[in-house]
């Protein structure tokens, strides 16, 4: 049967029950002290150290044998890649991957040590989209976009529905925004079980085609993104937009210099490792973009190079 155009909150909790066995049910750290009424979901520990696992397995195996023979395609700079790639090989089926040139090398690895089959692309959304289209022509596989899709988002949301098991409603949620699916799934799983909670989206200053989006009101393209965050550099989709607009509260953006200080502050008081993109949240609280007396908040990611870490530069 064709997917519906946008998931609702029945598609997350079905997602929740079909990604069960393939993903890690990850923490939830309260914050004490200075740290007091703050939140951290921790999908840096989730597998493939990205909450991208939820959509890519909620994709993948909501596929009908007949669909899944001939694999899945995508583009991503890495932690989709890498999370599409694990879950094809659960599924026993091939993954192809196209990744512009520059991605992070801590990520292509990570794609090809779970069988994912690389293809280079130019940096830019078309080359990115083009390379990926004229692969599914050739492989016949399937096209599982890194988050303009009903089945991502609603795997996406899976991330909130556990939040919302394991604490009672905060006053204010914080998501990093690229794509915007996991914006997407957050708001829709927030409204369902904390209705009265505001959802946040937070992204780089350098990268801010969602916030000009929300504040016109009309999708806005993502001009040359130029942020540490990797995983944001991605333009909203007119789904994703769409869901925002009806389900977020409001969306932020914050400096590359509290990136960074959020992802120290992470590494040195709570031992956390998250990389730039999942680090946004906490930059939001840290440049007083979002203030409340209990904020929750997704730690997106933790696919970070070690040897470069940005404040050793």
């Amino acid at each position: 049967m064709p997917q519906p155009i946008d998931p609702c909150f029945d598609d997350i909790l079905r997602a929740a029950d079909r990604i069960a066995p393939y993903v890690r049910r990850t923490p939830v750290l309260a914050g004490e002290g200075p740290w007091a009424g703050l939140y951290f979901k921790c999908e840096n520990l989730q597998a493939v150290g990205a909450f991208k696992a939820r959509g890519a397995c909620n994709a993948v195996f909501a596929l009908s044998d007949v669909a899944a023979e001939r694999g899945v395609v995508t583009h991503s700079s890495g932690n989709h890649a890498a999370a599409l790639s694990r879950a094809a090989r659960l599924r026993g089926i091939p993954a192809y991957i196209v990744m512009p040139r520059g991605a992070p090398a801590v990520k292509r690895a990570a794609v090809e040590e779970w069988g994912g089959i690389v293809t280079e692309c130019e940096p830019t959304l078309v080359s990115r989209e083009a390379t990926a289209a004229a692969l599914c022509a050739r492989t016949g596989g399937v096209l599982v976009h890194p988050y303009d899709d009903p089945a991502v988002i609603a795997g996406q949301g899976t991330a909130l529905l556990e939040l919302t098991e394991s604490m009672d409603s905060p006053d204010v949620v914080l998501a990093p925004v690229g794509g915007g699916g996991l914006l997407a799934g957050t708001a829709l799983a927030a409204r369902a079980r904390w209705p009265g909670v505001r959802v946040i989206g937070v992204e780089p200053v350098g990268a801010d085609d969602a916030a000009r989006s929300w504040s016109s009101g009309i999708l806005q393209p993502q001009l040359a993104p130029a942020t540490l965050a990797d995983g944001l550099r991605g333009a909203l989709s007119a789904r994703t937009f769409r869901l925002a607009q009806a389900y977020v509260d409001d969306i932020v953006t914050v400096s590359e210099d509290a990136i960074v200080a959020a992802m120290r502050l992470l590494f040195d008081r709570l031992k956390l490792v998250v990389e730039p993109s999942g680090a946004v949240p906490l930059a939001a609280v840290l440049e007083g973009r979002v203030s409340a007396a209990r904020t929750a908040m997704i730690l997106t990611g933790g696919n970070v190079d070690l040897s470069q870490l940005p404040w050793l530069k």
